[in-house]
């Protein structure tokens, strides 16, 4: 046999046997945040806003603020405050010291530990699963502007850069 149609043989053979090309499929993008309780309701924040999960640290009380401010902790050498976010709100919390987490956030180089009733985990929404935000305390209403629905509930989306920068979590001073 020929080089030539050696070469040729040996190609259709292999496309004879060749298995097929795997199924395409179609990325789906998503949406993920920390799932937390507040006040007997789940929200969601985006993963960005939250630099880390803490068991409620040990912390010093501050003089002349209001009762949400819980004080300041030292965490690995760095200050930060931490507010009960409950309190902040007027919102009856439904958690215990067990389920307590505190949110650490980074804004402008500031810690800020908020107080929330349990943290639900990483949580991913397909971005097209997005919604208007539904019903929520008006509290909140300043801090949510939309939601993800999963399995008919909705998840509202808590913006914590809002909260943080808003006159009500800027004037502590009683």
């Amino acid at each position: 046999m020929m080089p030539f149609a050696l070469l040729q043989d040996m190609e259709s053979r292999s496309r004879r046997f060749a298995a097929a090309l795997p199924q395409q499929v179609e990325a789906v993008s998503t949406w993920r945040g920390i799932g937390f309780m507040l006040g007997g309701n789940q929200y969601v924040a985006h993963m960005s806003e939250v630099v880390e999960i803490l068991q409620l640290p040990k912390v010093t009380r501050v003089p002349g603020v209001k009762s949400w401010v819980l004080g300041i902790a030292n965490v690995r050498g760095r200050m930060v405050s931490v507010m009960d976010l409950n309190g902040l709100l007027d919102l009856p919390s439904r958690g215990n010291w067990r389920s307590q987490r505190v949110l650490v956030i980074e804004h402008n180089d500031v810690l800020t530990g908020l107080l929330v009733d349990a943290v639900l985990g990483m949580q991913s929404f397909p971005v097209d699963r997005e919604i208007p935000a539904g019903e929520v305390p008006e509290a909140l209403s300043g801090f949510v502007t939309r939601s993800f629905d999963r399995d008919g509930r909705s998840w509202p989306v808590m913006q914590f850069t809002d909260l943080i920068e808003s006159p009500d979590f800027l004037n502590i001073a009683v």
